[in-house]
Order: C-alpha cells, then structure tokens, then sequence
C-alpha cells in the first residue's frame, strides 16, 4: 500500500498492510522544534533552518528528510498565518529559545525579550496593540495572556464582542488551499489532512484570541467555564455566528481543495481533565453537540472527508455522544487519563471512532522514562489499538521541548519493528 491508501484503509476501519504513522501533521501530533533540533542531530540529518507552523506551542516543520526516517504516513496542510494572524509572505527572520535553538517565525512577527528572560509577542505583529502571548525564562512554549477587559454582566452582548474573531475566508487564501492540496495530492503519496479548524467551539487555546488585537467579551478560561452555567444563551450565540462562518468556510474550502484532502481537521477543544470530562453529557448536549452535528453533516453530506477532533482528558463518558454528532477521528487517545483503557476503548467504540494518537505518554513516559520503558509501553498498546484497523500511530499529543531524542527515536522505531515483525 501507498502511505495513503494505508491511512484510508486505517480509518475505514480496515486491516492496512501496516500501522500508519503521523510524525507532525497537525498542532497536536507534532514536535517542539527545541526537540526536533536534537532529534535531527541525533539521527545524523544535515543541519538546516528549522520552521515553525505553530507558533504558540512552538512546533517545528517536520521537513521530508525527516519524515521518510520515521516512516510517517500522513502530511498536514496547515494556514497560510500563523496563529497570532502573522500571514506567511515567504519571508521569515530567526527567533531563539531560551534554550538556544535558533528557528524561523513568519517575517512578520514582532516580541520584546524581558529583563527577566521572558518573551512577549504580539497579535498581527502589532506593537501598537497589548502582547498577546508571553514564553516565561526558560520556556518551551507560549502562554495565552488575556487582555480582554471587564464584563458588563447584565449588557452581553456576544455578537459584538466576536465580531473581529470569525472572518469568511479570503479569495488569498481560498486559492493558496486550492495549490497548496494540489500540491501535496499529485507530488507526495501521502494522506493529506486538512487543518482548517474553525469548528473549536470553547476552545481554551482560542477563546483569548492572541491574533485579535483587542478582544473583548467573555475570554478568561475560567469565566468562559462559568458562562456555560450563568450566561448559556451567550454560549450559544457566539456558537451559531461560528457555525455560520465555519459553514460558509466549509464550502470554501471544498472548492478549493476537493478530494485532494482525506480528512478535515475541525477541532481542538478539550474537553477532558485528567479526571472527568469538564461538563455534564447533558451539558454538552445542550451548548456544544447540536453545532459539531451541524459541521459534520455538512462534511459527510458534500465531501468525501473524515472528520477529525481533538481533545485531551478523560473523555470515555462523552464517545457515544461524539459518535452520534458524526466524528470520525478522535485524538489524542489520553490512556493516561482516568477511564481511558486502551482494551475497553478498543472493545466499546473501536467499531466507530478511529483513535489516532495514544501510541505513548508524553506526560511521564516519553520525557521522563528510558528508551526501554517507551518502547515498552509503545509495543504494549500497538496490538490494542490497531486490531482490525481503525488507528493511527502517534504520541499523546506534542512532543515537549525537553524530550529527549534518543526516547522520540525509541517510540518511533518500536512501531517501524512491530511492522516488521508482524506484517513484513
């Protein structure tokens, strides 16, 4: 099988001729480019400028040199901007981490280094606007800082207060998705996964907008989690202007891109702590079920895409839930959290959901533990997850900036061996 014929079988919940791989092909499944600068030493690959797609978590472009050693079979189209709204000019200029690691951001990207070692950035490179993200001393990632301003609490008014947050995608932009699938369609073999988001609804990681240069309404994490119990019908007015846009996107998109993308990537609201799931099913069922339903009907209706979320934490309680609103894929499969068996998981929704991730623990295990003890853990859950398809290979989410590259290379190998050894 081709790499993407691999994936396809995968997750149509066929036997494929291997375990697929995904080696950095979304914002969850990718790689620090602190850690993807020692893993490219470790394994002897020529020293190049290291990208970055993601600028918030820091993730690296995983380039085809790569990409061929971990046998990867999936490739992401990611925005033609990064996440502060940094638009990609073909320009970059080089930014270090605290650690040293020399990288490259889009051209446009402005920050400021603190007297304490700390980096600020701002949204749209706009230093005239409050920074929007901010690395503490020694850092491997950016945190979210919110600048929205106090609430009037009996004037909501949550159209207004989104109304820069949604847009209806460019004509730019429509035809840079157009090239940029064609592209990755006919020149690679790869599966091609659509990262085109928009369907975040509560999204954690969103909801402050670092890209807005000042946002206003209801955006503290912890305001927002309570405005689901105080304020529903604001919830559920920002949520149907999302849906609006996402729609209208949607179909955009499907223009653009065709059938030269395989899945459509939606999501990336958690929903999980270690835990529990954050919010009741009847909760979830009232603010945020009814608009997924919206999205992925329109996917399954007018395309030929799966469908793809993410979400973190212990989400067994919510899987039935996410099966009826039309989710094809669910990652990062956090077996480390509570109620999440990989054999009970398997046995109760493997039939439906495909699990893409879960491969090993980025918590504890790939960061803290031997090379042994990962790709222990690695062959452990393979003949789990895979059985009878219906999986891709990946970690819990990211790769952290610490890792080291000798564990990244064990869990990696461990499958390429586990291939080997039962498939040939």
């Amino acid at each position: 099988m081709t790499s993407r014929e691999r994936v396809l079988a995968a997750i149509n919940h066929q036997q494929p001729d291997r375990i697929p791989i995904d080696f950095g092909a979304t914002g969850q499944t990718g790689i620090s480019v602190c850690a993807l600068k020692r893993l490219r030493d470790y394994l002897g690959l020529p020293q190049k400028d290291l990208d970055v797609f993601e600028i918030v978590q820091m993730l690296g472009v995983v380039d085809e040199d790569l990409r061929q050693v971990m046998k990867s079979d999936v490739i992401g189209m990611n925005h033609p901007e990064d996440s502060l709204g940094v638009p990609y000019t073909g320009r970059k200029k080089e930014f270090t981490m605290p650690d040293g690691t020399k990288c490259m951001v889009n051209a446009g990207n402005e920050w400021d280094i603190k007297p304490d070692g700390s980096i600020e950035m701002y949204p749209q490179g706009d230093r005239t606007a409050p920074p929007s993200i901010h690395m503490p001393a020694g850092g491997y990632f950016f945190d979210i800082i919110d600048r929205a301003p106090e609430v009037d609490e009996d004037n909501l008014t949550p159209r207004e207060d989104f109304k820069n947050f949604f847009s209806v995608m460019s004509d730019e932009t429509a035809l840079y998705y157009e090239k940029e699938s064609k592209r990755l369609f006919t020149e690679t073999d790869y599966c091609v996964i659509g990262n085109l988001a928009g369907a975040g609804f509560g999204d954690p990681g969103a909801i402050p907008a670092p890209f807005e240069k000042h946002p206003k309404g209801i955006r503290k994490f912890d305001e927002w989690v309570m405005a689901q119990a105080l304020y529903p019908e604001y919830v559920m007015e920002v949520f149907e202007m999302q849906t609006e846009f996402m729609l209208k996107n949607l179909e955009i998109y499907k223009q653009a891109c065709g059938d030269n993308i395989q899945i459509c990537w939606i999501s990336g609201t958690d929903f999980g702590t270690q835990n529990a799931p954050f919010m009741s099913n009847e909760m979830f069922r009232q603010l945020y079920k009814p608009y997924y339903t919206r999205v992925c009907d329109w996917i399954h209706k007018n395309t030929g895409w799966k469908t793809y979320m993410h979400t973190c934490g212990a989400i067994e309680p919510l899987l039935n839930d996410f099966i009826e609103m039309g989710l094809d894929i669910v990652n990062p499969v956090q077996l480390s959290a509570a109620g999440m068996d990989a054999r009970q998981l398997k046995d109760k929704y493997g039939g439906k959901l495909v699990f893409w991730g879960g491969g090993v623990d980025t918590q504890a295990t790939l960061p803290q533990g031997t090379p042994e003890e990962v790709a222990a853990q690695v062959t452990e859950r393979l003949p789990i997850l895979s059985e009878g398809g219906g999986y891709v290979f990946n970690t819990i989410h990211n790769i952290v900036g610490d890792t080291r590259a000798e564990n990244i290379w064990a869990a990696f190998k461990a499958v390429h061996d586990y291939n080997e050894k039962h498939f040939g």
